[in-house]
């Protein structure tokens, strides 16, 4: 009896300790995910095991304005995502229009157009805005007029937009859940949200967090102006790689303008930095409407717009502009920007006019020399960079 059960003890120790042995060996050799949707569809594009830096790029210390939603803050895995759904054409109904398809790297994340293409020959009612460096503002709402409260929630309304995406729910489109279906059924997105939140489901919640990632991720901070602002210890100070001209618009542009009664510079500055304010070039969240009035399609008026593009990246590194200005694309040089706000009209029924505008009551007429035009126009030349527009981690991961 004693012999019998010695033999089996021993039999079964033999047959666990080869188990053991075979699992070891099988976990060693297979990979624990192979991704293979992943990799059909981006090829080394996208790989989950060796991710680009979004999470750790380098901001200056002289940056400090920061509009990242509580909780929201950037990931390598979820910015991965993000990148991925805003070059993808399957967010749309007919598989034609992507974020980038209004939002293009080669143009700082802008559009030629004056009105985006959208779903079925739609057409934007706004034209399209820059997104670089939209995390470093004091400002977190978005959309031209403030609409959307933060980014996040910015990030999935043009999905909804019966011209722009078109999963409008109306005129017998589909909803913005067949969206979340249709996303749900592709299996690159199995693979990279199972592979980021454990399981494959695809939530508006998700596809917020991730593309908002993303989109704050663009930065741009390798311009002429960035190299000079870390030399010197403020903005007012001459920057020593700038020549006369330019140093000459920054402090054009960062000085207050001094009024007469009726409206006319009489000394100082152009004023521009009260609302554009350095060293991001963000907006003043507490801007009012300024001048522009006319909407895109040319009827109407529109009074509502007081978000901008930080002014970094306006032009490129020929110092063309990247794309018309204003919610309209009314202008289309740093010039007639600057002429605009030279001569502003205060008695056009505008009720929402930015006070700053119209010193003393009368629409301020800052009476630019040609000397000081061209000054201004080489500062703001300073504030763009060259990364922004081949780094590949904001490039089209489906090329």
């Amino acid at each position: 009896m004693k012999r019998t059960v010695y033999i089996f003890l021993l039999l079964t120790s033999i047959t666990i300790a080869f188990v053991k042995c075979s699992k070891e060996s099988t976990s060693a050799t297979t990979p624990t995910e192979s991704y293979t949707a992943i990799k059909a569809a981006f090829g080394s594009n996208i790989d989950p095991n060796n991710l680009l830096n979004y999470a750790n790029q380098i901001i200056p210390a002289y940056i400090r304005k920061d509009n990242t939603t509580a909780g929201n803050s950037i990931t390598n895995n979820k910015a991965t995502l993000g990148r991925v759904l805003f070059y993808d054409k399957n967010l749309s109904i007919d598989n034609t229009i992507s974020c980038a398809s209004c939002h293009q790297q080669v143009i700082a994340f802008s559009d030629t157009a004056i009105a985006s293409h959208g779903v079925a020959g739609g057409l934007t009612e706004r034209h399209s805005m820059r997104l670089v460096n939209s995390r470093f503002a004091t400002e977190r709402k978005f959309f031209w007029d403030e609409r959307a409260a933060s980014l996040e929630i910015q990030t999935t309304q043009p999905m909804q937009d019966h011209a722009e995406m078109g999963f409008s729910g109306v005129n017998g489109r589909p909803g913005f859940s067949s969206l979340l279906t249709k996303l749900q059924g592709i299996g690159y997105y199995n693979e990279l949200f199972k592979w980021i939140y454990g399981d494959a489901n695809v939530t508006e919640t998700r596809l917020q967090e991730c593309l908002a990632q993303f989109v704050r991720s663009i930065q741009s901070f390798d311009a002429k102006y960035d190299i000079g602002r870390a030399q010197v210890a403020a903005d007012n100070l001459d920057f020593p790689n700038f020549t006369a001209q330019e140093n000459t618009g920054k402090m054009l542009f960062l000085a207050p303008p001094v009024f007469n009664a009726t409206g006319n510079r009489i000394s100082g500055g152009a004023g521009c930095g009260g609302c554009h304010r350095a060293p991001e070039f963000d907006i003043d969240p507490n801007t009012g409407n300024n001048g522009i009035i006319g909407s895109l399609t040319g009827t109407g008026r529109d009074l509502t717009n007081t978000r901008t593009p930080t002014l970094r990246d306006l032009t490129n590194t020929a110092g063309i502009p990247n794309s018309a200005m204003m919610h309209t694309g009314v202008i289309s040089t740093i010039q007639t920007a600057i002429g605009h706000y030279g001569n502003i009209n205060a008695n056009n029924n505008n009720t929402n006019l930015d006070p700053r505008l119209k010193p003393n009551g009368f629409g301020q007429q800052l009476n630019f020399t040609a000397g000081e035009v061209n000054a201004l126009i080489a500062f703001i030349k300073t504030l763009s960079g060259t990364n922004v527009y081949t780094d590949v981690k904001w490039s089209n991961p489906f090329k």
